[in-house]
């Protein structure tokens, strides 16, 4: 082999491996353990870093139900924050914020995260917005933090089928109450399911979050 294609060889090994090296560090704190792919949108900004944002939408396009922002966002202060806001570029309205036990503020903890998205955890609900809101568009969403203040960042829209189906909105939406008369029909069967099942709304692993 010549001199000039060895050094291309060892050229283009040098290459692959800096690509592998960026691809693990984008994975970022642990992508993995919290089951969401690692190569969405990611933006940090003082101490707060927002991995892995995501717009899921109703899997069905004929559907007219909302759409969520799903995202992981870690706080590497060492002070509490909370999530304020979750503004889409191009949707008239805020995303609708709730807490993984049902109220309260979304808090990040101190060198802890929080996950927005997915069963048991806090959500950012948008309305229903298809025309906004387009599958495999790249549109900008604003995060807005009680310290931080804006984190903006560009993320991909993706029906809530195969991988982000657990991510996703609700397929079903909430069952108004009966508005039968008779009170001595079951009270209870009409009733919603309570609050939501607990979850974790901010983790303080500062052991996680550092990375």
């Amino acid at each position: 082999m010549s001199s000039s294609l060895r050094r291309g060889a060892v050229a283009a090994a040098a290459i692959a491996f800096s690509i592998a090296s960026l691809a693990s560090c984008a994975a970022g704190n642990n992508a993995e353990t919290h089951q969401i792919r690692p190569d969405n949108a990611a933006a940090t900004v003082g101490d707060i870093m927002v991995q892995n944002a995501t717009i899921v939408t109703q899997p069905d396009l004929e559907s007219t139900g909302p759409a969520i922002v799903a995202a992981t966002i870690f706080n590497n202060g060492t002070k509490d924050q909370t999530l304020d806001s979750v503004v889409v570029d191009g949707v008239d309205k805020k995303a609708e914020l709730t807490a993984a036990q049902g109220n309260g503020p979304l808090t990040i903890p101190a060198g802890g995260r929080l996950i927005v998205g997915g069963e048991d955890n806090a959500s950012a609900v948008l309305p229903s917005s298809r025309t906004s809101v387009l599958d495999g568009n790249a549109q900008a969403v604003t995060f807005t933090f009680s310290r931080t203040g804006d984190v903006k960042l560009d993320t991909l829209v993706v029906p809530a089928a195969g991988y982000f189906k657990k991510w996703g909105p609700s397929d079903m939406p909430s069952a108004p109450a009966s508005n039968s008369p008779s009170p001595k029909s079951s009270e209870t069967a009409g009733e919603g399911s309570g609050a939501p099942a607990d979850g974790a709304q901010g983790e303080a692993d500062g052991a996680e979050a550092g990375h």
